[in-house]
């Protein structure tokens, strides 16, 4: 059975945060478009979280791995709080006279986002192992995307109405409410903690471990770039405000319904997996959901109605469920408890921050070929990275995750 209380409890913080993430993206990429009215200035809202998530996720994952989980928790809900809390001040405050400017707040509290993340990311995944048996990971794996894409769905169009009633103010104090949750959320987890004896090795050593892991083992490494590239070249979620305003003529709320689009396809899809996992031909399943991402991000590209963008972005999202999934299965499935927090961290770094760096990709590009051409531009390189992954990764091509259960995949 998946329905244990600290499963259940579990899914609440994830939700939590997840919320309260997605509120804030939504509001502040409206708010800085609305100061701007510049597509460059939604591309540097991915550098701006990218930079601290770098710097910091190696060292977060090593912490992890170490130090008391659920303390390095509630300081990942204390650091979404206090984006929250940072602008909401921008929102309410007068800067006319103060030396302080609004968009410098507003991106020191995007940083604020990336060190979050970096921190919650690897955190979930082993208080996730700690939840469930290991015989249970691939349909938890697919619950827990469900429920997280549930919050994408729920967090984008709560931010996008916030902001169309109650404006900027409503929706950066809704960001701390949930951030408050969480660590509520947490307070009543309840886990057999087990913290690793501290390692006479130096902190880089074991990063250094970590590494050596993921890259020795070809399918994880192959899983992660794929994804990589993928997400770097085929996203093309930052663009929406850029999208809504210019192409839609449309309002907060059309921002907030397209936002969640895509997580309402990986929830569809995350639900059917939960009963139905991919167990067998894995690595061809996942190849050509990346190939369908590719594809619908092409669609989405060339879209010029509301609900065409929207079937887009829905298909988007039921292939990057898919991905998602059989990604995630393989992570838990390869990696030992003790090194959890690195791998995640590595991961995240190929995946997580791929958004971040693809958000500055697509503001980049739409600056010089205009924003439709960007997105269609970003959907072909996608189907080339999943043609030459085909080629250049053959054990991954022939996967099942039954290999990985023997350790066979290597």
């Amino acid at each position: 059975m998946l329905i244990s209380r600290a499963f259940t409890i579990l899914m609440i913080y994830r939700v939590a945060i997840t919320v309260s993430y997605q509120i804030f993206t939504v509001a502040v990429g409206w708010h800085i478009f609305e100061l701007t009215q510049d597509v460059m200035a939604l591309g540097l809202i991915g550098l701006a979280e990218v930079i601290p998530y770098f710097c910091c996720a190696l060292f977060a994952g090593h912490a992890v791995d170490v130090l008391p989980k659920k303390k390095i928790a509630l300081f990942g809900c204390a650091v979404y709080a206090l984006m929250g809390a940072v602008m909401l001040w921008v929102a309410t405050g007068d800067f006319q006279q103060n030396w302080l400017k609004p968009a410098w707040l507003m991106y020191f509290s995007i940083g604020l986002a990336g060190i979050a993340r970096a921190v919650v990311r690897p955190i979930y995944q082993v208080l996730f192992a700690q939840a469930l048996e290991r015989s249970q990971y691939s349909r938890g794996t697919a619950v827990g995307t469900s429920v997280f894409q549930m919050a994408q769905i729920g967090g984008p169009a709560f931010g996008g109405v916030l902001i169309a009633w109650s404006g900027l103010v409503s929706a950066y104090l809704s960001v701390v409410v949930f951030a408050l949750i969480g660590v509520m959320a947490l307070l009543a987890f309840r886990y057999q903690e087990e913290v690793s004896k501290p390692s006479a090795d130096s902190i880089w050593v074991s990063i250094v471990e970590g590494l050596k892991f993921v890259f020795g083992r070809q399918v994880m490494l192959a899983a992660m770039a794929l994804d990589m590239f993928a997400v770097l070249f085929g996203g093309a979620v930052s663009m929406l405000p850029a999208y809504v305003s210019e192409i839609l003529s449309g309002h907060p709320e059309a921002l907030g319904l397209l936002r969640a689009a895509p997580a309402v396809g990986s929830t569809l899809v995350g639900l059917w997996l939960a009963r139905r996992p991919l167990d067998q031909y894995a690595g061809r399943w996942l190849l050509a959901a990346v190939a369908g991402f590719g594809l619908s991000a092409i669609g989405f590209g060339v879209s010029t109605t509301f609900v065409m963008a929207a079937l887009s972005l829905l298909f988007m999202g039921v292939f990057d469920g898919i991905s998602v999934i059989i990604r995630s299965t393989i992570m838990q499935l390869l990696t030992p408890d003790n090194m959890r927090g690195r791998v995640s961290a590595i991961n995240g770094i190929f995946i997580g921050s791929s958004n971040e760096i693809g958000a500055l990709e697509s503001g980049i590009a739409a600056s010089w070929l205009g924003l439709s051409t960007s997105i269609v531009f970003g959907g072909v390189v996608t189907l080339l990275v999943v043609m030459a992954s085909w080629f250049l990764a053959p054990k991954l091509r022939y996967l099942n995750m039954r290999d990985l259960q023997s350790d066979a995949a290597r």
